[in-house]
């Protein structure tokens, strides 16, 4: 056991972090201003789009793309049962319905037929969800969607993912969204952002950041013409970064090469520890087209998941369970229950080991052993 709690994911942050955050906190502009605005440029460039447009949240980010996409009363948006809430939310948001598909057993992510199977003339838009970081095909669900159908990627655990083609997970040409939330491959504590290549769309969900403003308030703060007071164009919303949040990010942003390589040491000593005990591992842990941001693993048929969990809590590895399927919370009110029946099973049998940049090879072979004692090997 050990002596003190391995949280399942925790940031990486140390003394240029601190001093970035400093910097801006000396400098008397903490709102989204030149920080932020740097911070998308070099993200932009990071993921090799035209456009990044920063958010709260990675919700927000689903959301305000869904917005922009046309997104409706009355429309259906396809998405994957195992995911956060906010996929399905989002659609909610806008008085649309999720539906939900099942998934792929080896990869834990949606693929071009299931969706396929769900789609009905009142169907506007799919989610597919980089789960855990592993890289959906999008290529491969256009081929099967009706052109007027879009395409929103949840990518919220794919920071460091990459296409199939090579390109980073962001370049699709799909408004494709990410989580900055504090336990992410880049983590600024909270926040999001929206990749995406239309000029039009980038403008829009610029102005419907900071409530349907045409600019934002650095811009007038430093305007030399004096403050200009903008004409509201739209109903928007309170969903901007931060500057405080971009000094992190920028940080972040530049040490990604060194928090990829923690990521796949200790994929690495899980598989080489961990796999010859029955335990399913997630697809693709150890190419370099995933991002590790979790480690999910399938146990079998005879194994109590739930025990498991608490036996290793009890243990200080903090384990976790990623996630509860959508399908079966009546908050979704599906009425009779919906079959999808890889997602039934892997959720009773599915949990997350831990995995962070802050983790020390030490805490990995901790999660080994420990492991291996509760299963009893």
């Amino acid at each position: 056991m050990r002596n003190t709690y391995l949280p399942f994911g925790k940031p990486n942050f140390g003394p240029e972090e601190e001093a970035a955050v400093l910097r801006v906190l000396r400098s008397g502009w903490i709102g989204m201003g030149p920080e932020t605005l740097k911070f998308e440029e070099e993200l932009a460039d990071h993921l090799q789009v035209p456009h990044v447009v920063t958010v709260s949240s990675c919700t927000a980010a689903l959301f305000l793309s869904l917005l922009v996409s046309g997104v409706g009363q009355g429309d259906e948006v396809i998405v994957p049962s195992l995911t956060w809430c906010s996929t399905a939310n989002a659609a909610l948001y806008l008085g649309a319905k999720p539906v939900f598909c099942d998934l792929d057993p080896q990869t834990f992510c949606v693929t071009p037929q299931e969706i396929l199977a769900k789609i009905t003339p009142r169907t506007k838009a799919v989610i597919p969800v980089h789960y855990g970081g592993y890289p959906v095909d999008v290529e491969e669900i256009r081929k099967v969607l009706p052109r007027e159908v879009v395409i929103v990627e949840d990518a919220a655990h794919a920071f460091g993912s990459r296409y199939f083609d090579g390109k980073r997970v962001g370049a699709s040409g799909n408004l494709v969204c990410f989580s900055f939330y504090a336990n992410k491959n880049l983590s600024t504590g909270e926040g999001g952002a929206i990749a995406l290549f239309g000029q039009t769309e980038a403008d829009r969900l610029r102005s419907l950041r900071q409530h349907g403003m045409p600019t934002h308030a650095w811009n007038r703060f430093v305007n030399p013409k004096g403050m200009v007071v903008p004409s509201i164009c739209e109903v928007g919303y309170k969903m901007n970064y931060t500057d405080l949040q971009a000094a992190l990010g920028r940080v972040q942003l530049a040490r990604q090469p060194e928090f990829s390589q923690i990521r796949l040491g200790i994929a690495r000593e899980y598989l080489s520890g961990l796999s010859e005990m029955g335990i399913q591992f997630q697809s693709g842990l150890d190419r370099s087209f995933h991002a590790r941001h979790l480690i999910p693993v399938v146990f079998e048929e005879k194994h109590d998941r739930d025990a498991i969990l608490g036996s290793l809590r009890e243990r200080n590895i903090g384990a976790s369970i990623h996630y509860a399927p959508l399908h079966r919370m009546p908050i979704y009110g599906h009425g009779d229950p919906l079959s999808l029946p890889q997602t039934d099973r892997i959720a009773t049998k599915i949990l997350t080991l831990p995995v962070s940049a802050s983790m020390s090879p030490d805490d990995t072979r901790d999660v080994v052993r420990n492991v291996r004692e509760v299963l009893g090997v």
